[in-house]
């Protein structure tokens, strides 16, 4: 839940002092691309570190050749004197520095006030204010998968079992009422009796859902590590009653593949995340049930994974397609085709998808839709791929996220932040998981031959 589904707005730099490569920092200090996973050894974000983040964006972001520093500093800005202000720390000389469109001479100013205000900050808010910075220069790039991250604490996940939400904090599309979608299985809340398709009807007493619209922060506190209290509704028997519960360490469920053979010789696939290998699992466990009539693969919450996998599950469907486009900034593209050593299955294909498929399941579901492999069924995917991230390991043990290419789909239509639709919308209802009923699984079975 910690996407952003933001508006690709990329300004375009105007000639002159903008359009010359300049650095803020030293090349011992470059941003260094990461190949395995980050060791918990954690140092305090400094100016240093943010500049070598802003260095980071120029040298790795796709967009970069066209993009205004001002915004990203702008924005940084913004959100320090904000963290000032939350703190009781505001100063009268918290003013931000003129910018003269160079971006060395800019940045020597931004980083010259911080320093200042930053001396004077007692020294426990130090890196709270660096992480307001550092977040504020990142969500200018108003890019879906980039980004920064720093895992602090112990690095452990902490929850109270609660594994899928009806909706997106950062989902302008939500609607209410907010329900459980997916559980853990032995923690807290399944322990409690609370079971998919429960309302959230508060938490710690605030309503998610004011006015018609979700607040962005009202699920944070059952991601973190206090005791949070919620107010829940069960459909159906309209019982009503509150649970507290201290969020635990868990260990994130590892994404496996599972299937079964339905009634009317279908076979049905739940495909939970596009990780390694998962394309070949898919294939092996249809293969193994043996089924004539068709396929319903189950994309809803699909967090989404390698591009490859893809390419090679969307193989299993057809052969000799591009299935979307790799673009840089000024829309040179480059094919991303069907991987045609997969075997083809040869059976009809309906697929289900969600709000939460999203990055790598909406490049598969654009392809479906926009090669017609198959049927849509359900409501519009996420949304949420702007293109391939790749992380940068920074000086603080902390890590950036960057897209060097964007994503178009198979017809070089734009799918980031504006999802695939189905073809047959039939969203699942509170109500619907509360009775065990699953509509747009009985639809797909309906539109297989």
């Amino acid at each position: 839940m910690r996407t952003l589904i933001l508006a690709l707005a990329l300004t375009a730099a105007p000639l002159g002092p903008l359009a010359a490569s300049t650095t803020t920092a030293s090349s011992a200090d470059a941003c260094v691309p990461l190949t395995k996973e980050p060791d918990q050894g954690l140092k305090p974000t400094t100016i240093e570190t943010i500049g070598q983040a802003f260095d980071c964006v120029f040298e790795h972001y796709y967009a970069a050749p066209v993009l205004d520093h001002r915004p990203m500093l702008l924005r940084a800005f913004g959100k320090l004197t904000a963290e000032l202000q939350r703190r009781d720390l505001d100063a009268s000389d918290a003013v931000m520095p003129a910018l003269t469109g160079d971006r060395a001479e800019d940045w020597a100013a931004f980083a010259g006030t911080y320093r200042s205000l930053a001396a004077r900050v007692p020294a426990d808010a130090q890196q709270a204010l660096a992480a307001a910075t550092m977040r504020g220069m990142m969500s200018a790039l108003n890019d879906n998968h980039a980004g920064w991250d720093r895992p602090e604490g112990d690095g452990a996940a902490y929850g109270v079992g609660i594994l899928g939400v009806s909706a997106r904090p950062d989902d302008s599309a939500a609607r209410g009422p907010l329900h459980i979608t997916k559980l853990q299985p032995g923690s807290p809340l399944a322990k409690r009796g609370v079971r998919p398709g429960d309302i959230i009807v508060s938490v710690n007493g605030h309503a998610p859902f004011v006015n018609g619209f979700l607040v962005p922060s009202a699920l944070d506190p059952i991601m973190g590590k206090e005791p949070v209290e919620l107010t829940l509704r069960r459909p159906g028997s309209g019982r009503t009653w509150r649970v507290k519960i201290t969020p635990v360490p868990f260990e994130p469920e590892r994404p496996t593949v599972s299937a079964k053979r339905l009634e009317g010789d279908v076979a049905y696939v739940k495909v939970p995340g596009f990780y390694g290998g998962v394309a070949d699992e898919v294939r092996k466990a249809i293969e193994g049930l043996s089924v004539k009539r068709g396929i319903v693969l189950d994309l809803r919450g699909n967090g989404g994974g390698s591009p490859r996998e893809v390419t090679r599950l969307l193989g299993a469907f057809a052969h000799g397609k591009i299935t979307s486009y790799f673009c840089d900034v000024r829309d040179k593209c480059t094919p991303n085709r069907t991987d045609d050593s997969v075997p083809l299955l040869g059976l009809p294909l309906t697929v289900l998808i969600d709000r939460e498929c999203a990055s790598a399941c909406d490049d598969f579901s654009a392809a479906v839709k926009g090669l017609g492999l198959g049927t849509l069924v359900g409501t519009r995917t996420a949304g949420l791929v702007s293109g391939p991230g790749a992380p940068y390991l920074l000086s603080d043990g902390s890590v950036l996220s960057l897209p060097k290419l964007h994503h178009r789909g198979p017809g070089k239509e734009i799918v980031d932040t504006i999802g695939v639709p189905a073809d047959h919308q039939v969203p699942t209802t509170a109500e619907d998981l509360a009775a065990g009923r699953d509509p747009a699984l009985a639809k797909a079975l309906e539109l297989l031959p």
